[in-house]
């Protein structure tokens, strides 16, 4: 879910998948509660509408809330340690700090009013009461909304009970029902004569919302009164004389049980295998993981189409990037389900298959034209590769852990989840001996590839300090270069770790792992060429890079090698043509979601156009910076104040275009959302409510 910019307002709420019906009250209710209230949690049962509720009143909020209105889904979380990880990737901080990462996300929230979507709390209520008091003490100007089956128990919580729908022939419950029944069937009108008839579906139905999307769906293959009958007969064989309503729950699961006996035999078979899934799935993976017995995997993609339109599965996209998810609810009747088949465990381990294949092709064609498609899938199936990982260590598979986080050391490094890939590596090591097998040397590998090194940032920091020394000294053209963002970029942190404090026989054996080893190699290279300002030698190992890139069609490390020839060509007086390669390691850097190199390559551009004696547009960038290393969460190069480069360069900038222009500058810069930034360090006209 890429974060969005309306208005100068930024967030991540997706777009509402059909129109809102009714919640009139309660939307006032919120809205009222939002502005005086710090935690406010909304409780009711599975399938009353919480969640739908919690997003239309943060869209109606987003105009409040000039820091961001962020959703952060937790239906999928089955880990409650990674629940900070979760809000971290939801807030686009990415995941490569020295300072614990709840810390690093209370500031990266901090500064402006925020308002943070909790959704469906309830299987990890206990961290998520920790992680919303730390949060709501660090951050003055945070609110939280909060959805759960039970309260968060936090002092100062607010508590909002989600009921059913009013029931009456003109209420909400009707409205609901009417304006599913005309997207399922179009010929539908709710008609003085029919109204009664709807009612009473609604009545039967207790106005759960989800209940009555599912019915809704039903008018396709049965008219109204047909509806109600089976309702009806459905309903009273579970009704016992000594409890003539059912709780609200069970009518719930009474609906969902009666879709079920709907579906064919193969089409409930379909669902429970399903329901293995976290986050979604794509076509390929469902006829993978789902298909067997009676159940041919030709057989899957009309199923598929089938229980879409029962409203049993959602589809989402269009094309060859077609996903598909199901209800938390609706899941867990399919995993019940899945169970008592007797065969969770067969699917479980075909689900953790199919994702350990999916990281071995992600790795063996990371370094190549595919890496932009891999970098988007393998985020998209983010869940789906947690719960793989979760599967080995749980079933005790230690070997099978170690190649899986091990494999995945691209993700890990390249696509902000270094924080992430760093916890289940420990995880994976811990269970196995010293000197193990291949695994083992990848998994190690991995680790310290994404491990970041204190020294490494303080020696980063005193190149850095060292250079400007030197300029001033001998009257250099160019008074500072990025040289901490040089390393910082190509993870000189962990990535000199690699290389220096490692032999090229520690590499890992692998496809990708190999090859990329070899770049990084002469990354790191370039690095420290630039840092004793052998600029000629750090252009021609930096062209030996983009050469050997160029060769595999690959991105990632491609961007280092332009950026690399750009900051000699800076240190050799060619900014004009610094500029340009500065931009295609911009391009590529925000192609492959790599937010930390895009920080580096904005200071790399603050040098390259001061230099070119454009001041405005050079503090323009400096704001930008800040405003990208801030989102990184990283220590020194998220606060300008502690960090040479920026030091130098607001002195220098400031000196040049005066206190008043250079503030309004760097405000102008750093105020720009995500994609209007990129746009004006490409070189565009920044547009302030985005691209």
């Amino acid at each position: 879910m890429a974060a969005s910019v309306q208005g100068g307002r930024i967030g991540n709420l997706p777009a509402e998948a059909n129109a809102f019906v009714g919640r009139r009250l309660e939307l006032a209710e919120i809205a009222g509660l939002l502005g005086t209230e710090r935690l406010v949690t909304l409780t009711g049962p599975g399938g009353v509408g919480k969640s739908r509720l919690a997003l239309r009143a943060a869209h109606a909020a987003k105009a409040g809330f000039p820091g961001g209105t962020w959703l952060v889904e937790l239906s999928e979380l089955r880990d409650p340690d990674l629940l900070t990880n979760t809000v971290a990737q939801a807030t686009r901080l990415t995941e490569q700090t020295l300072r614990p990462l709840l810390q690093a996300v209370c500031e990266h929230l901090a500064g402006s009013p925020v308002l943070l979507v909790l959704d469906t709390c309830e299987h990890v209520l206990d961290e998520c009461a920790r992680v919303a008091q730390e949060l709501l003490a660090s951050i003055a100007e945070l609110r939280i909304l909060a959805t759960s089956r039970q309260p968060l128990g936090v002092p100062g919580e607010r508590l909002l009970t989600v009921a059913p729908l009013p029931l009456g022939e003109r209420d909400d419950a009707v409205a609901l029902f009417t304006t599913r029944a005309s997207a399922a069937v179009p010929s539908f009108v709710l008609t003085d004569a029919n109204r009664p008839h709807v009612a009473a579906v609604c009545a039967r139905l207790d106005g759960i919302p989800l209940a009555l999307e599912l019915a809704a769906v039903r008018l396709r293959g049965f008219p109204l009164h047909r509806l109600l009958e089976g309702l009806d007969s459905r309903f009273d064989l579970l009704v016992s004389p000594a409890r003539p309503r059912l709780a609200r729950h069970q009518t719930l699961r009474t609906a969902i049980g009666w879709s079920h006996e709907l579906c064919t035999p193969l089409e409930r078979l379909l669902w429970a295998r399903l329901s293995v899934f976290a986050g979604g799935w794509d076509v390929e993976a469902a006829e993978f993981v789902c298909h067997g017995g009676p159940l041919d995997a030709e057989e899957i993609l009309a199923l598929l189409a089938s229980l879409t339109e029962k409203s049993i599965v959602t589809r989402d996209g269009e094309g060859p990037v077609v996903r598909y998810r199901m209800l938390d609810t609706v899941r867990s009747f399919g995993a019940e389900w899945l169970t008592g088949l007797g065969e969770a465990e067969a699917v479980r381990r075909r689900h953790r298959d199919y994702f350990r294949w999916i990281a071995r092709q992600g790795e063996a064609e990371w370094l190549g034209p595919g890496q932009r498609m891999w970098a988007e899938r393998l985020t998209a199936e983010h869940a789906n590769l947690r719960l793989a990982i979760e599967e080995c260590l749980t079933a005790r598979e230690p070997e099978t852990a170690l190649e899986l986080t091990g494999t995945l050391w691209f993700f890990w490094f390249a696509c902000g989840f270094a924080e992430e890939g760093r916890t289940y590596l420990e995880r994976a090591l811990r269970h196995t001996p010293e000197g193990g097998g291949p695994e083992h040397t990848l998994a190690v590998w991995a680790h310290r590839l994404v491990t970041v090194v204190p020294d490494d940032l303080e020696a980063a920091e005193s190149v850095s300090a060292a250079y400007v020394w030197l300029a001033e000294e001998r009257r250099l053209p160019v008074p500072a270069l990025p040289l901490t963002g040089a390393s910082l970029a190509v993870r000189g942190e962990s990535a000199r770790s690699a290389v220096l404090y490692g032999s090229v026989r520690q590499a890992p054996a692998g496809d990708g792992g190999a090859e990329f080893f070899q770049l990084l190699t002469l990354a790191v290279q370039a690095y420290l060429l630039a840092s004793q300002a052998a600029f000629e030698r750090c252009a021609a190992v930096a062209e030996r890079l983009r050469a050997e890139c160029a060769k595999r069609g690959e991105l990632w490390m491609r961007a280092w090698g332009d950026f690399f020839v750009s900051l000699a060509g800076i240190g050799l007086g060619h900014p004009d043509e610094a500029v340009l390669s500065a931009r295609e390691a911009l391009t590529a850097k925000w192609r492959v979601h790599d937010r930390i190199g895009a920080a580096a390559v904005a200071d790399l551009l603050v040098v390259a156009q001061a230099s070119r004696g454009e001041e405005e547009l050079a503090a323009r960038l400096l704001g930008i910076s800040r405003r990208l290393w801030h989102a990184a969460g990283l220590p020194q190069l998220g606060r300008p104040d502690l960090t040479v480069f920026h030091r130098e360069f607001e002195r220098r900038l400031r000196a040049s275009l005066g206190d008043v222009r250079f503030e309004e500058a760097v405000r102008e810069g750093r105020e720009l959302g995500p994609d209007a930034a990129i746009a004006l360090a490409l070189g565009g006209v920044a547009d302030p409510n985005g691209l």
